[in-house]
């Protein structure tokens, strides 16, 4: 990820102290009307008051002008009299519960406070400090465009050769040597599909991925019409891999074929997920890793990439989502039974080693066509080592590695098992 810069630094602080001082600003204007609401006016009854010792006062000035009788005066100072000490009694009792409204206010003030609290807490939740407004059409509109400015395949790749012409680490000459013998044959014999095969899985090895795309496009054309859904995803996912990361349009067009064959491809589903974060919409590539990684066996090669991406990919979807823990490891592979054991303390040398030859080939096949753990990789490389076939343990080694780029751990289970079988210092 890239550092953040000095100037967005800057630009983070002053959005937060120009929120702060407008929150405040606000909030101390509410309070201020609250605590004014509570005791702020004089209350209806002085008023009333007022008001009556005004007539009395009149009343007086009637009387002295000989505008009204004596006995006129009387009544109405009476009636007014009586209204004046009502609302004097009004007034008495308002003073009394003259606190009830400032407590009231200053409970409302509390309120606001709390409301401004609660709006600042779910903004660092849900909110982008820093970033511009992006209204739902701006960003499909970018998302459409991303998509459909993507660079084709051969610019991908040329980009790729280009930024990483003197980075590629130099392979081991015995395994060039055995490579430039199979391009040979390869050549020779551009219709053997085994020889593809090999070709695609070794150049693969080398970090060679357009060499080995090409050699897979071989495997499926020679494979027609019978190509499987996987044979489509291992193309695709070459590609990927000689375009350094990007899902060209071409790579494109072998996942949906593989997904036409079988939808619940894992490569090709893992790898429509990374085209859509790619271009923009991590809310869908989001629900579909999730799903792919709900459905799938722990030790599926793409278990590892998933779960170290998809939660980086809910947040820029804006899901809340937290990585389930990590399910033991099932290899697929079971032991031996008890009766297989004791069936090989009875065999001789040559059968037991005939017997171990049988089970590393089942091993082998299987990676071959279905993939599987770094566990089963370095055993398959250790189990060479130990029938001697340092050739074939060195070839794997390398596919290995370029599988499970990236992943460290992995890797170093890996590495070990190629130092103990003598193919890796």
């Amino acid at each position: 990820m890239e550092a953040v810069s000095m100037g967005d630094c800057m630009g983070m602080t002053l959005f937060w102290i120009l929120a702060g001082v407008i929150a405040l600003g606000v909030g101390a204007i509410l309070v201020q009307a609250l605590l004014r609401g509570g005791r702020g006016a004089a209350p209806a009854a002085a008023y009333d008051m007022q008001v009556y010792r005004d007539q009395l006062r009149e009343i007086e000035r009637d009387l002295a002008r000989a505008t009204i009788a004596a006995e006129e005066a009387d009544r109405l100072k009476a009636e007014v009299s009586r209204r004046l000490l009502e609302a004097d009694r009004a007034a008495r009792s308002g003073e009394r519960d003259g606190r009830a409204p400032e407590s009231a206010a200053i409970a409302a003030a509390g309120a606001v406070l709390l409301l401004l609290g609660g709006s600042f807490a779910a903004y660092l939740d849900l909110g982008a400090p820093g970033y511009p407004d992006m209204p739902l059409a701006a960003r499909m509109a970018d998302a459409d465009a991303a998509y459909r400015e993507r660079p084709s395949q051969a610019e991908a790749e040329a980009r790729m050769a280009a930024s990483h012409a003197s980075t590629r680490p130099e392979p081991d000459p015995q395994f060039v040597e055995l490579m430039e013998k199979l391009r040979e044959a390869v050549t020779r014999n551009p219709n053997d599909i085994r020889g593809q095969e090999l070709l695609a899985r070794n150049e693969a090895a080398l970090g060679n991925y357009a060499a080995a795309s090409r050699a897979q496009e071989q495997v499926i054309a020679l494979s027609q019409p019978k190509a499987t859904a996987e044979d489509h995803a291992a193309l695709a996912e070459l590609m990927i891999l000689a375009a350094g990361g990007a899902v060209s349009p071409e790579a494109e067009a072998q996942l949906t074929e593989a997904l036409r064959i079988d939808p619940s491809n894992g490569t090709a589903r893992y790898y429509s997920g990374l085209l859509l974060a790619q271009t923009g919409r991590p809310d869908m590539a989001f629900r579909l890793w999730r799903a792919l990684l709900e459905g799938s066996r722990p030790g599926d090669p793409w278990v590892a990439p998933l779960r170290a991406q998809i939660e980086e990919l809910a947040w820029l979807a804006g899901a809340k989502y937290q990585l389930p823990p990590a399910p033991a490891e099932d290899t697929g592979t079971p032991g031996p039974t008890q009766e297989e054991m004791q069936a090989a303390g009875e065999m001789t040398p040559e059968q037991r080693q005939e017997m171990v030859r049988g089970m590393v080939e089942g091993l082998n096949q299987r990676l071959a066509t279905e993939g599987g753990t770094a566990s089963e990789w370095a055993r398959l490389i250790s189990a060479l080592g130990v029938l001697g076939e340092t050739d074939r343990a060195r070839a794997i080694y390398g596919e290995a590695m370029g599988r499970f780029e990236g992943r460290e751990p992995d890797l170093a289970a890996i590495r070990a098992a190629a130092v103990q079988a003598g193919v890796a210092e």
